[in-house]
């Protein structure tokens, strides 16, 4: 989740730059560089100093010229490369002339360099965005405008993108352009700005246009032109701007937390893109474990804390169904305490947004001192927790400001699931054909999670009739246990209402007694292997007075018997439905807090990162 800036005819070109990377540093803050353009000059500084990349960065641009009307500016959230100054953005090409800035994934990134490779051309990096560079090399040095060569560069490449390209023959023209990953172009009197967010340039531009996908778009001091892939003219959508900055950092959303949510598919599809071999063997970001020693794992440990817990206990279901693996699942700061056994063959799966979770880097350190291998499971690159590892497998989620994690737990469940099915095709526990029937329907929840956004609305309505209650108990079977003990941690965690997951199977054996009027079981009910028993134990519930919210798919009409509201959603694969279920559950705690006047953003008594034990 990178930012992207650019600035055509500034008289200010490195000021607009870092100023609108200060402001995209919530996108990413692993390292940052810009690039200014001359004629016949492509000038480039890069600096990899964590938090304080955009600063270093400022530093490193003592010596720049200050002439330049044209610049360009990223700051990376690292997916493909460590978090070093070598792997950040721009990228050159083998000339020094044309430089590249990209968001995004380039999937056949590998395909592309090697055909590269082998026609002379040098890499500096291990990014998958220097490949976008030496392809718009190539196209100028058969004939082709920077506009062309942008295009044609496009045509080789699969993935998402946000791309910018300079070129100091052409020193007053940047050329952008998008598919997936988001971009804006924006306009002031003789200067043109190119962004990944309205932050970086508001207050500059006075207008403002999105590209859309597949769009390819030329701006000079002038102003700019679109392009479609094949190069026919296009018309930009204008954008209506109305924000001050805080809000504009927010993308338009009245808080962090509904933003995050809302990139929920976007989170998913990056965290599971260039995720499969040619060969079709399932990949990992950093994995400094072999084949060998995985095919000999004889046992599973993941060790997590809160929302990374409950993404944990879904993780068990899969690896157990899919590797046959015995699984345990515990609570990070249990573990160490409690003189765990660790045997020749144990895995452990250490899970944490963050990286940072004291409770979380302590049992990991734990394990591996008593002999387990440990694979973290994390959303920022260079982590503490990464660097304890043996293997890391990143979730690519983007920053997560809102205390409440919403976009880390799906992406987190994917992110496990992937390793559910790697250890499967090691052990030959799938067929290949299932594997590889998984896996797409693996991708294809992003659009399940778009779906189930789009219905907002019904879940808003549910919230604003059931917001005055203070007891709410959360049911589910299988997977839908963990999912409905995240939707309850989500509830109490907005609302401070009193809120609790159980098994629905639990229910007689105590918290039954608990049920009366007025009290609000909601149930999830998407798992058709459990379905009857989890409408029987709606109907102990609706006898004694309880109000249903059931979560059911769209086609299920018989749950409607039981229940005084179903929020729909999409049916899917019965171990996926986690990712697409606690959507529904996160907007109902989020509206319900929202009706209550919480801070939805800023929990009480929470912090984003636990680093104390």
């Amino acid at each position: 989740m990178c930012g992207i800036i650019g600035v055509v005819g500034a008289s200010d070109t490195l000021d607009v730059l870092l100023e609108g990377l200060e402001r995209l540093e919530y996108r990413g803050y692993d390292s940052a560089g810009v690039a200014l353009v001359r004629p016949g000059e492509t000038w480039r500084r890069r600096a990899a100093a964590g938090v304080e990349s955009v600063a270093a960065l400022r530093v490193a641009c003592a010596d720049a010229p200050g002439d330049a009307r044209t610049g360009i500016g990223h700051t990376r959230w690292a997916t493909h490369g460590a978090p070093e100054a070598v792997n950040a953005h721009p990228h050159l090409d083998c000339t020094g002339r044309v430089a590249v800035i990209h968001n995004g994934i380039i999937e056949n990134h590998a395909a592309v360099r090697e055909e590269l490779e082998a026609r002379g051309h040098h890499f500096a990096s291990v990014t998958d965005s220097e490949v976008l560079a030496h392809l718009v090399e190539e196209s100028r040095a058969a004939g082709l405008d920077l506009l062309d060569a942008v295009r044609a560069s496009l045509a080789v490449v699969h993935g998402a993108f946000a791309v910018a390209a300079v070129d100091a023959d052409e020193p007053e023209v940047i050329v952008a352009a998008r598919r997936v990953s988001p971009l804006i172009v924006g306009t002031a009197p003789g200067v043109s700005y190119l962004a990944s967010d309205v932050p970086a340039i508001l207050g500059r531009a006075t207008t403002f246009y999105a590209v859309n996908d597949d769009e390819v778009v030329r701006l000079g001091p002038e102003g700019f032109r679109a392009v479609d892939l094949e190069g026919s003219p296009i018309r930009l959508r204008q954008l209506a701007i109305d924000w001050d900055l805080e809000t504009a950092e927010k993308g338009g959303h009245d808080d962090f937390l509904s933003k995050e949510i809302a990139e929920q598919p976007e989170a998913l599809r990056a965290t599971l893109a260039d995720r499969r071999r040619r060969d079709g063997a399932i990949t990992f970001d950093e994995l400094r474990i072999d084949d060998d020693e995985l095919v000999a794992v004889r046992r599973v440990v993941l060790v997590a804390a809160g929302t990374s817990h409950h993404a944990a206990l879904v993780a068990k279901y899969a690896i157990e169904r899919w590797a046959r693996l015995s699984v345990e699942v515990d609570i990070a700061s249990e573990y160490r305490y409690r003189d765990p056994i660790v045997e020749i063959g144990t895995l452990v799966i250490a899970v944490s947004q963050s990286g940072e979770t004291i409770d979380t880097i302590q049992a990991a350190r734990e394990a591996r001192r008593r002999g387990a291998r440990v694979v973290a499971v994390s959303n920022i690159v260079d982590s503490s927790l990464a660097r304890e590892a043996d293997a890391v497998i990143y979730t690519r989620a983007g920053l997560e400001v809102s205390v409440a994690s919403t976009k880390a737990f799906v992406t987190q469940v994917a992110a496990l699931e992937l390793l559910a099915l790697r250890l499967a095709q090691l052990r030959a526990t799938l067929p290949a054909s299932d594997v590889e029937a998984l896996f797409l329907g693996l991708r294809a929840v992003a659009d399940q999670v778009a779906a189930t956004l789009a219905r907002h609305d019904a879940v808003r309505d549910v919230a604003a009739t059931l917001a005055g209650a203070r007891d709410f108990f959360f049911l589910g079977r299988h997977v839908g246990f963990p999912t409905a003990l995240e939707g309850a941690l989500k509830l109490k965690e907005l609302t401070y209402r009193h809120a609790e997951g159980y098994p629905a199977g639990e229910l007689k054996h105590g918290p039954l007694a608990l049920i009366e009027p007025g009290v609000v079981v909601v149930a999830v009910t998407t798992d058709p292997a459990l379905h009857a028993k989890m409408l029987s134990n709606l109907a102990e519930v609706k006898a004694r007075g309880a109000t249903v919210v059931a979560v059911a798919t769209d086609d299920d009409d018989s749950v409607e018997a039981v229940a005084d509201f179903v929020l729909r959603v999409p049916a899917t694969e019965p171990l996926f439905t986690p990712m697409v279920d606690i959507v529904v559950l996160q907007l109902f705690a989020y509206d319900t807090a929202r009706l209550l006047g919480r801070n939805v953003d800023r929990p009480r008594n929470l912090a984003k990162t636990v680093t104390v034990e």
